[in-house]
C-alpha cells in the first residue's frame, strides 16, 4: 500500500481544537469563560512572534529612517519620498500574496493538505510576477516625484534610495508567502526568528554603506536601499532552507515542480488578493499621499511627519501581528464549519488590540522628545522647527492609534472568512473620500497646515474601523452563505 503523502500529525494543534469543536456534543454547548481564554489565549500565542517579526520589519525601516536622519533633514526628506512611493507598492503586491493564509488556512482546517500546497506555491509566482511591472514602473522614481510636484532635491535624493531599493519586492512578497504557510500550522516563531536576525544584518549594512565605514564606499540614502534588497534577499533564502529542512514541512516538496502551471488557483489568488492588496494600498497610500502634502507645505513638516510616522508604524506592528494571527484563527473555524469557534476567534483579537494600544498611547503623549531625539539630534536649533512639528503630530498619532489597532484587526478577521471586496470598498471610502479629502482641506484651507493633514489621517482609520468591525458584528446578515453552518457546510 502506498504510503499517504500527509497524517494528521501535520495539522497543528490549534487546528487539531478547532477540528474536535465540529462535534455535535461540543455544538451544543455554550460557549463558556474557559471557551474564551482557550481562543485568546490561542490568538496570543499565535500573534506575539508574528508581532515580534512585523516589529523587526519595521524596526529596519525605522533604522533606515534613523541613518538617514543623522545625514540631515534633506537627506531624511529625499529617503522618505523614495520609501512613499515604494512601500505603497510593496504593500499592494504583498496584500495580493496574503490571500495564500486564508486560503491555506481554510484547507488544512478541512484537512486538504494537497490545496496548501498549490495556495504556496502560486503565491510565489505572482511575488514573481507582479514584481516585473512595478520594478519597471520605480526605476523612474525622480520623474513620478517631480510630477507631484515634489522639490528637484528632494526628488533626485529619492530616486537614489528608489533604484537599488526596487529589488527587494520578489524576495520580499515570497517571505510574505512563507510567513502565511508556517503561520497556519502554529509555526511563527521560524518567522520572527529570521526577521529579527534580518534587523541586525540591516543595522549593519546600512552602517557600512550610508557611511562608508570600515573601507565600504558612503553611498548615502542609495546605501539604505541596497541594505533593504540585500537583507529581504537573505530572509526568503533562509525561510526556504528552513521550510525544504524541517521534517514537518518536507512532506509538502513546496519548490519540487515550481514551474508546474496551477491556473485555477493562480486566479483565485488574485480574486481575494487584489482587494487585500487595494485595501492595504488605501490606506498606505493615504500616509504616502501625506507625505506628499507636507512636502508641499515645507521641508520641517515633511521630516516631522516621518518621524511620528515612524512611531506610530512601530506602535501599530502589535495589532497587525494580532491581525494576521486572526485571519488564521478565523480561517481555520471556517474550514471546520465552526460559527461559534469564528466569533470567538474574532472578538477575542479585537480585544487582544485594544489592551496593547494602551502603551504606545501614554508613551506618544508623556515623553514625544525622547523618541523625537532618536531621529534627530534635539539639542542642534537647526532642528527646533521640525521637533516642534514632531511632537504636535505624536499628540495626534495617540489619538488614532487605538483606531488603526481596530481596523487592523477587523480587516484581518474578514480575510480569514475570503470576505475581502467589501473591505475594500470601505477602505477606498474611509481613507481617500473621508481621510484624504479631510487632510487636504485642513492642511491647505485653515491655519493647521500639518496638524490638519494628521487628523485627516486619524478621521479615515475611525471611519474604516467603525465599518469594518459593523460588518463582521453582522455576518451572518450581511454574508449570507459566507459562514459555513454548524453541519460543516
Amino acid at each position: 500500500m502506498r504510503r499517504p503523502l500527509f497524517k494528521d500529525w501535520a495539522l497543528p494543534h490549534s487546528a487539531v481544537m478547532t477540528l474536535n469543536s465540529t462535534d455535535p456534543r461540543r455544538q451544543s454547548e455554550l460557549p463558556t469563560a474557559g471557551h474564551w481564554r482557550v481562543e485568546a489565549w490561542a490568538t496570543l500565542k499565535l500573534a506575539l512572534p508574528l508581532a515580534a517579526a512585523q516589529l523587526a520589519q519595521v524596526a529596519m525601516h525605522t533604522t533606515d529612517v534613523v541613518m538617514m536622519g543623522w545625514l540631515g533633514p534633506e537627506a531624511l526628506a529625499g529617503g522618505t519620498l523614495g520609501s512613499s512611493l515604494l512601500f505603497p507598492i510593496f504593500l499592494l503586491g504583498m496584500g495580493v500574496v496574503m490571500a495564500t493564509a486564508p486560503l491555506a488556512a481554510q484547507a488544512l482546517g478541512a484537512r486538504k493538505f494537497r490545496e496548501v500546497r498549490r495556495s504556496v506555491r502560486q503565491g510565489f509566482w505572482w511575488s514573481v510576477v507582479l514584481a516585473v511591472p512595478f520594478t519597471l514602473l520605480l526605476w523612474h522614481g525622480e520623474a513620478i516625484l517631480l510630477l507631484l510636484r515634489q522639490d528637484p532635491a528632494n526628488a533626485a535624493l529619492g530616486q537614489e534610495y528608489l533604484r537599488p531599493a526596487v529589488w527587494c519586492l520578489a524576495p520580499g512578497w515570497g517571505v510574505i508567502v512563507l510567513r502565511g504557510f508556517v503561520s497556519v500550522h502554529d509555526r511563527p516563531r521560524s518567522v520572527m526568528v529570521v526577521t529579527v536576525a534580518g534587523f541586525f544584518v540591516n543595522a549593519v549594512t546600512d552602517y557600512l554603506l550610508i557611511f562608508g565605514k570600515f573601507g565600504f564606499p558612503a553611498l548615502g540614502v542609495a546605501g539604505a536601499g541596497v541594505a533593504t534588497t540585500v537583507v529581504n534577499t537573505l530572509m526568503f533564502l533562509a525561510l526556504c532552507l528552513y521550510v525544504v529542512r524541517d521534517r514537518r514541512f518536507r512532506r509538502y516538496a513546496l519548490l519540487a515542480r515550481f514551474w508546474r502551471a496551477d491556473w485555477p488557483r493562480f486566479r483565485e489568488i488574485l480574486r481575494i488578493g487584489m482587494p487585500i492588496g487595494l485595501t492595504v494600498l488605501a490606506e498606505a497610500g493615504l500616509f504616502s499621499a501625506a507625505a506628499f502634502l507636507m512636502g508641499m507645505i515645507g521641508t520641517a513638516e515633511l521630516a516631522a511627519h516621518a518621524i511620528a510616522l515612524q512611531c506610530a508604524a512601530v506602535a501599530f506592528m502589535v495589532p497587525l501581528g494580532i491581525g494576521h494571527a486572526a485571519t488564521v484563527r478565523v480561517g481555520l473555524a471556517v474550514g471546520a464549519g465552526d460559527p461559534a469557534g469564528i466569533g470567538r476567534a474574532g472578538w477575542s483579537a479585537l480585544a487582544l488590540a485594544a489592551g496593547f494600544s494602551a502603551l504606545p498611547i501614554t508613551l506618544f503623549l508623556a515623553a514625544p522628545t525622547i523618541l523625537i531625539g532618536l531621529f534627530l539630534d534635539v539639542g542642534d536649533p537647526a532642528n527646533a522647527p521640525a521637533i516642534g512639528i514632531a511632537v504636535s503630530f505624536l499628540a495626534v498619532a495617540a489619538l488614532f492609534n487605538l483606531v488603526d489597532g481596530a481596523q487592523a484587526v477587523a480587516t484581518g478577521i474578514l480575510r480569514g472568512l475570503k470576505d475581502t471586496t467589501v473591505p475594500m470598498l470601505i477602505a477606498a471610502g474611509g481613507y481617500w473620500l473621508v481621510g484624504f479629502t479631510t487632510s487636504f482641506v485642513l492642511g491647505f484651507y485653515t491655519p493647521l497646515a500639518g496638524i490638519g493633514v494628521w487628523l485627516g489621517l486619524a478621521g479615515g482609520l475611525a471611519v474604516v474601523s467603525v465599518l469594518a468591525i459593523h460588518r463582521f458584528h453582522f455576518r451572518d446578515r450581511l454574508m449570507p452563505g459566507l459562514v459555513p453552518s454548524a453541519s460543516g457546510g
